[in-house]
């Protein structure tokens, strides 16, 4: 039988509780932006970690529309576009640099899992089935199959292979079609407002939001995945 400790979210009609992966199940090690570099220097860049990290961001910003229809070839074509924006001072090496880092960021063992996710499994033997459903790309796949903690998952959706990303309403609305369930019987636990909390409420879902570095709590939001169980 079901625990049901937070009882606004986890209610008896929950059949699904559906994570986001990066920023609320995994994080990368090392960080992106000293892979950037190293990977930089390796290609012939002179940049310094400070000016990749400062470009990283304003690159990742300038190519990433919240909501819109996607695929495969699109996703790789816009981390290629990233890539390329970060290190303008990398000629004929740029798409030896783009594979390089595509594929650092496809093994598993350059990924971590927040000690906190353990409460997946606890979660699975309540009776709940877990899954991920992220603004990733098929190399998401792979990570999970490889990180122990992430054996609780039965489903991984993926914007690439859904055809939408988040907040888009099609993204959920492909979801509940592929798992045959309602939109109200599915939770979405992540760590952004927009996608996660809005674009799920705005589908029907019920949301979570996780802070785990988070000062105040007024606005409902968990410290931790634990306390779902």
């Amino acid at each position: 039988m079901k625990r049901h400790a937070r009882k606004s979210i986890l209610t008896r009609d929950v059949e699904w509780v559906l994570f986001d992966a990066v920023g609320t199940l995994i994080y990368p090690d090392p960080p992106v932006a000293e892979v950037y570099w190293v990977a930089g220097e390796r290609f012939g860049s002179r940049l310094s970690f400070e000016e990749i990290r400062r470009r990283f961001g304003e690159a990742f910003r300038a190519h990433y529309t919240r909501g819109e229809a996607t695929g495969e070839a699109r996703e790789r074509e816009r981390w290629r576009r990233i890539v390329a924006s970060v290190f303008e001072d990398v000629g004929e090496g740029a798409e030896g640099l783009f594979e390089s880092l595509w594929q650092h960021f496809a093994q598993p063992l350059n990924w971590r899992t927040y000690p906190d996710v353990s409460a997946l499994t606890e979660l699975k033997s309540q009776g709940y089935r877990i899954g991920i459903a992220s603004n990733f790309d098929e190399r998401l796949n792979g990570i999970v199959r490889k990180l122990p903690l992430l054996a609780a998952c039965e489903a991984v959706f993926v914007s690439s292979s859904v055809g939408y990303s988040k907040p888009d309403v099609r993204f959920f609305r492909e979801i509940e079609k592929r798992l045959g369930v309602e939109a109200r019987k599915v939770v979405l636990v992540g760590d952004d407002v927009v996608n996660d909390v809005e674009g799920a409420q705005g589908a029907g879902w019920k949301a979570v939001r996780v802070e785990r570095d988070g000062e105040g709590r007024g606005d409902g939001a968990i410290r931790s995945l634990r306390e779902l169980v």
